[in-house]
């Protein structure tokens, strides 16, 4: 994987709260970024997918992609977060023929 290099400005109290991250987890300040970005940016990609699905906007396997997540794990996500999502039959009749292929 190649890596690229960013740099950033941040707020006082956000690199104490680093400082505090990186000790907890006994992490370098580069690797305690990294991992926090890749939580965060994941945290997003779900966000992202429940409220698609919600708003009708995708099929529940699209979601599951959206969200980086196996069928399985995002319909634990789905449970979890208590997401509503069959609305219309449009979407019930593609998964269910995506999930028997």
């Amino acid at each position: 994987m190649t890596e690229v290099s960013v740099s950033a400005r941040l707020p006082e109290d956000v690199f104490k709260e680093l400082e505090f991250f990186m000790k907890e987890e006994s992490l370098e300040k580069s690797a305690s970024i990294r991992k926090l970005l890749a939580e965060g940016l994941q945290h997003w990609k779900e966000r992202r997918a429940l409220k698609s699905l919600e708003e009708g906007k995708v099929s529940f396997l699209k979601a599951a992609q959206m969200a980086g997540l196996s069928a399985w794990d995002f319909a634990d996500l789905v449970r979890e977060k208590g997401i509503v999502w069959i609305k219309s039959e449009k979407f019930i009749s593609s998964d269910i023929k995506k999930a028997l292929q």
